[in-house]
């Protein structure tokens, strides 16, 4: 990656973050902490960073590209509902399931080495491990599932959805890859 990139990375987050900065003042509802601000940089960064290092490799063809923003939207979705409000209950231990999610997905991308069949296989389980989080959350703490059973599960389902539609934009670009070499 140029430094260009690097730029891109540090300072896209700040266009996106002045949002709630303004909101701050103009708001009551609005109440984000220089913690709140930070986290966020950094999620929005990592975001900002996989997308560029995924999207920009030489051969990413189209659904490559789209494969690699979905996969990379829908993780930095989980994990800021994941820490903003949580997808199962408050106290539900099953919420810290999800940050391991996101760590399995990463590890698939550094195993696979960026290449479109292994992603596709890497976001096929992270899909699946996805699937299994409020599962497990319902075993371990039953009682503790705002904002309700059905609700958590439309939600989560939502996810897994973007992650298998990851996985089959993945699988199109290496079919493409394949047709072409």
């Amino acid at each position: 990656m140029k430094t260009k990139d690097f730029l891109i990375v540090a300072l896209a987050p700040l266009a996106v973050l002045a949002v709630p900065f303004v909101g701050n003042f103009v708001s009551a509802e609005v109440n984000w902490t220089a913690c709140d601000f930070a986290i966020m940089w950094a999620l929005l960064a990592a975001a900002t960073f996989a997308w560029r290092l995924l999207a920009t490799r030489p051969g990413a063809n189209l659904p490559y590209q789209l494969g690699a923003a979905l996969a990379v939207g829908t993780g930095l979705m989980l994990m800021w509902v994941t820490l903003a409000v949580a997808v199962i209950g408050h106290d539900n231990p099953a919420n810290l399931l999800y940050p391991g999610v996101i760590l399995l997905g990463l590890t698939g991308v550094g195993v696979t080495r960026f290449q479109p069949q292994g992603l596709a296989r890497t976001a096929f389980v992270v899909a699946f491990a996805t699937f299994l989080v409020p599962l497990i959350g319902l075993m371990v703490q039953p009682d503790d599932f705002s904002p309700g059973v059905m609700q958590v599960f439309t939600l989560n389902f939502g996810f897994v959805l973007m992650f298998t539609l990851a996985g089959l934009l993945f699988r199109q670009a290496a079919a493409k890859q394949t047709a072409g070499a």
